[in-house]
């Protein structure tokens, strides 16, 4: 949906990036309930976005996408705490309760419980969090999922500083996942590799350009948004933890987009121990570096 953790769309089509790569390119909307993956095998789109984990599993299951652009370097899931349940390092969470998300965004956690030995079922109080800080703030739950740059900043919205707070990061503890990805099918990148050229590199350079001027990324992103569905405080702050993830710092921006190996290997170990996939990712098939590499 328009929001900065996307911004690379909608300033590339307000600033004619894909228009100077002579692509007319339109914006489908996505959701809970809509598969990527399939939109793209379908037809129904050229391009999709997807966390490499639901990416991969997708891959395992016959559909033939390959990764060209590696958005997010970095994963911005981590499990916040208000500092007086002194949960101050990932041991201390044996024994509290501890919000969740299911459906694809749990990996990440069961590998850090097997990285501590803690048997989740057990060792903690495991409660499903839907997407929503409320019973976390209300105190119903010691830790709670968020995102950096999004159920992280709700916190901070709604009074909560940031001093108040202990946050332990997934990529600290060896154990974070790859999250936003570019795709396409695998015939589109065979036989069709100009395009997949020039969508690549008008999309990267979108994302140098939010990250570059980002209140204009926020008034690009709010011209799209549906009223009333956000702020632009909001998406503000979502676009600077974004920007953090897109180009860490000591990254040149020459390198926005390209997949690094050691952390797609990282991705891909955690995806098959905990049956996200049933044999090994393919590195060579998975994914590629041509289209970033050349731009």
């Amino acid at each position: 949906m328009p929001q900065a953790q996307l911004a690379n769309n909608f300033v590339a089509l307000e600033k004619g990036l894909y228009k100077d790569e002579n692509l007319d390119v339109t914006i489908v909307p996505g959701g809970p309930d809509i598969v990527s993956e399939q939109q793209v095998v379908n037809g129904q789109a050229d391009f999709g976005v997807d966390w490499v984990a639901s990416f991969l599993a997708f891959r395992d299951k016959g559909l033939p996408i390959i990764d060209v652009a590696q958005v997010y370097q970095s994963s911005g899931l981590t499990l916040v705490s208000k500092k007086t349940a002194n949960i101050t390092k990932a041991e201390d969470l044996k024994g509290r309760s501890v919000g969740v998300w299911y459906g694809g965004n749990e990996f990440e956690f069961l590998a850090l419980m097997d990285k501590l030995g803690y048997d989740p079922d057990k060792d903690l109080n495991v409660i499903k969090q839907g997407f929503t800080m409320d019973p976390f703030l209300a105190g119903q739950m010691d830790a709670a999922s968020a995102m950096t740059y999004n159920e992280l900043q709700v916190v901070y919205e709604s009074g909560v500083k940031s001093d108040d707070l202990n946050i332990l990061r997934y990529n600290d503890q060896g154990v974070g996942m790859l999250e936003d990805n570019l795709f396409t099918t695998a015939d589109t990148v065979k036989n069709k590799p100009d395009l997949v050229k020039r969508f690549v590199r008008a999309s990267m350079k979108g994302w140098q350009g939010a990250i570059d001027d980002q209140p204009g990324a926020v008034n690009a992103v709010m011209k799209y948004a549906e009223a009333g569905s956000t702020t632009a405080d909001h998406q503000t702050r979502m676009m600077a933890e974004v920007a953090r993830l897109v180009l860490p710092q000591g990254m040149s921006k020459d390198q926005i987009g390209v997949m690094d190996s050691a952390r797609f290997k990282t991705t891909a170990d955690i995806a098959l121990k905990f049956h996200v996939i049933t044999a090994p990712a393919d590195p060579a098939k998975s994914y590629t570096n041509d289209f970033v590499a050349t731009r």
